[in-house]
């Protein structure tokens, strides 16, 4: 669990990165979606919380079947988002304040409305039919396989014109490229390069563990474990149709050409990957020093695993194990994908998350309006616009309620738009809000702050070695050191007050009032040097 001890580490080891979904966060046109122009003018609030990059969902011309992530065009932009003229002037104002911007770049899939597939779909002999993954019906008619989709219900779709069958791993408008192809894989890398010519900072890549299929594409194993009721996705295990070696191989180009972009240019360019995996074969993204593959895998386990001391313990001391020696963490709590962590957690243990977030060893991505704590939204079901949850409803799996807009203020809308949002605003959002938060030094946004400050500042948060220690049940403790210093993290993952013995000066806390020496109060978390 060693630290890099080096003072010119690269910004994507030191920094905090913070994701903007788009939809949500300003709306400046008065048509209740946010846009590029409503990011511009929030750029100095992003600033002054102390990160250091930003994450954008995907803003790329769209259909919005799933919101951006069916692309209809890899090299422009949304007009419901702005222009490329506006994207030029957004990302120009981003490196005007020392901030990094990075895309998110959907690679598995392409719209049905986009031209490639347009062509592919148009008939058997078409150049670009093999762009895509097309097959016949199995011998006895239906699928021709037992894939299922990440949404439920086969992973295939039928096409009449054409009589065969399309791969869809997600929605059927959302239909799976063929990376087998050689063309396919240029002209994706030809879109990533029209990005970094404009000056983009790098890219968070959607699902890279599904861009390759196994050839002859067999069935999947069926799941022994898997129950009625559950995400229907996991019935199989996704064996032939995720994680393939072939995917490591586009990998390491992804990457070979973020390194040809970064090279003596002063700035470096960073590639995330969004990879659900277990630690062993997470680590395997990293690729090897020569040749490596995305700088950070996302490390979901925050979100997966029970809110326990002795569970999360054991989760970093394993995700650290599984790290190759040249291998950087990164953590997340939350995304447009999981449940609001104050959802979750309830907002005093959201204030644990946040330090948790913010301390441990690695790299930390907030998505917005977790610095407010928002918790659970009510989605009306006549306002549900989530595809996943239209097309399973009831078990869980909706993600409106983390997608709801930003509360600036107490104004029309909470100052997101003029008009009525796209989405219901958080129940509490008259007093739950940037303003209200911004003049409440004990708030959820101030804590925020102060974390963030306090990481810039502290060399041990930023880059230092992580030492997990022994604590009482319901306390999780570790150390951050380098050059000798150490600073001491304690947090109480219970609503009951611990007896713990502790020395040194106290940083931070996520109480008001004073620490209590020899113990840790009911719902603390604390620093000490």
């Amino acid at each position: 669990m060693d630290g890099d001890s080096q003072q010119d580490a690269p910004w994507w080891k030191r920094g905090v990165i913070y994701q903007v979904y788009p939809r949500s966060f300003q709306d400046s046109d008065g048509d209740g979606i946010g846009d590029l122009a409503g990011i511009e003018q929030r750029l100095d609030y992003i600033a002054a919380l102390g990160v250091d990059a930003v994450w954008l969902s995907p803003v790329f011309p769209s259909p919005m079947a799933d919101f951006g992530y069916d692309v209809a065009d890899y090299c422009d932009i949304e007009p419901m988002f702005g222009s490329l003229a506006d994207f030029d002037r957004l990302l120009d104002q981003v490196h005007a304040r020392g901030l990094k911007l990075l895309l998110d770049f959907v690679p598995n899939h392409t719209s049905d409305q986009h031209p490639w597939f347009v062509e592919s779909r148009s008939s058997r002999t078409n150049p670009k039919r093999d762009w895509y993954i097309w097959r016949g019906a199995a011998p006895g008619g239906g699928p021709p396989n037992n894939w299922i989709s990440d949404f439920g219900g086969s992973a295939w779709t039928w096409d009449e014109a054409t009589e065969q069958y399309y791969l869809r791993a997600f929605l059927p408008q959302q239909p799976d490229l063929n990376w087998r192809n050689p063309a396919v894989k240029a002209a994706m890398l030809g879109a990533m390069r029209f990005w970094l010519d404009r000056g983009v900072d790098g890219f968070r890549i959607d699902v890279l563990w599904h861009i390759v299929k196994a050839e002859g594409l067999p069935d999947n194993p069926i799941n022994p474990r898997w129950k009625p009721g559950r995400n229907e996705r996991d019935r199989v295990l996704q064996t032939h149709s995720t994680d393939r070696p072939e995917a490591h191989l586009i990998s390491a180009e992804m990457r070979a050409l973020a390194d040809d972009y970064s090279r003596g240019t002063g700035r470096e360019r960073a590639l995330i990957g969004e990879i659900f995996l277990p630690y062993e074969r997470l680590a395997r993204w990293y690729g090897t020093p020569e040749r490596p593959q995305v700088h950070l895998p996302f490390n979901f386990g925050l979100m997966e695993h029970r809110w326990d001391a002795a569970v999360l313990r054991k989760l970093i001391a394993e995700y650290e194990a599984a790290l190759p020696p040249w291998g950087w963490p990164n953590w997340v709590v939350g995304s447009h994908d999981a449940p609001r962590i104050a959802a979750r957690l309830g907002e005093a243990q959201a204030r644990i998350a946040m330090m948790l977030l913010l301390t441990l060893r690695g790299t930390p991505t907030l998505y917005q309006g977790d610095e407010l704590g928002i918790g659970e939204v009510d989605i009306p079901p006549a306002r549900v616009q989530d595809p996943r949850e239209l097309r399973q409803p009831g078990i869980g799996l909706g993600r409106d309620p983390s997608r709801t807009p930003m509360a600036w203020d107490d104004s029309v809308s909470a100052g997101f738009s003029a008009a009525e949002p796209w989405l219901p605003l958080h129940a509490d959002w008259r007093t739950r809000n940037v303003a209200a938060q911004d003049h409440d030094a004990g708030s959820m946004l101030n804590l925020t702050r102060t974390l963030l400050s306090l990481r810039k500042s502290q060399a041990a948060l930023e880059i230092g070695a992580l030492r997990l220690l022994d604590a009482p049940p319901g306390v999780l403790a570790y150390e951050r050191c380098i050059d000798g210093r150490a600073l001491l993290v304690l947090l109480n993952l219970t609503p009951e007050a611990v007896t713990f013995s502790w020395e040194g000066t106290v940083l931070l806390s996520t109480l008001s009032g004073e620490a209590a020496p020899g113990m840790v109060r009911a719902d603390e978390g604390l620093i000490l040097e």
